[in-house]
């Protein structure tokens, strides 16, 4: 695997090395050692998946809080995502930045959230699968999010969202002060 660092400390886009051959090709997409020799945390305790029939699908901004707060590792196993990582720890120097990764079904892409941030999509494509494996187990008393549109992250979005839930869409604007991801 290629653990590609951002610009946001401890957040990655991880891509599959391929072992190609006349069958096509193998790669591995997960191993405790490669993760724990690049230091994330690879204690994944729980997979789940979204399925999304619109294409302008948004989820996020999505986070879990301490003491339940998770890692993720998330991968588009059907079709294509606009995938976004928010940091939401006060005391990094990137604090409130973002960055923006395509995941899709054809470049096998996955993208690692640490604890601390905020993760939301939007899709670029209808019928699109979107898998997750978190650190920890979900807490619905810990989930929390921030607005997909907030000014304090201005999030460029690749287009408006045609399809958002009502609770991600009435999260409150953000507040310097509170205790948000971390």
């Amino acid at each position: 695997m290629l653990f590609l660092e951002t610009r946001l400390k401890g957040a990655f886009i991880i891509e599959p090395e391929r072992k190609e051959d006349e069958r096509s090709f193998f790669a591995r997409i997960f191993c405790v050692e490669e993760f724990t020799a690049q230091g994330l945390n690879a204690n994944l305790v729980q997979c789940s998946i979204s399925f999304n029939r619109q294409r302008g699908t948004l989820r996020g901004m999505h986070f879990q809080a301490a003491p339940h707060a998770e890692t993720r590792l998330v991968r588009c196993t059907m079709g294509a995502v606009y995938d976004v990582l928010l940091d939401l720890r006060p005391e990094s120097p990137t604090f409130k930045q973002w960055i923006g990764a395509e995941l899709t079904s054809q470049n096998r892409r996955m993208t690692y959230v640490p604890k601390g941030f905020a993760h939301g999509f939007i899709t670029l494509a209808d019928d699109c699968e979107v898998f997750y494996q978190m650190s920890e187990f979900y807490h619905p008393e810990s989930a929390g999010g921030v607005r997909w549109d907030d000014p304090a992250f201005s999030i460029e979005w690749p287009f408006r969202p045609a399809v958002i839930s009502p609770k991600d869409s009435s999260y409150a604007l953000f507040e310097a002060g509170e205790q948000h991801g971390s």
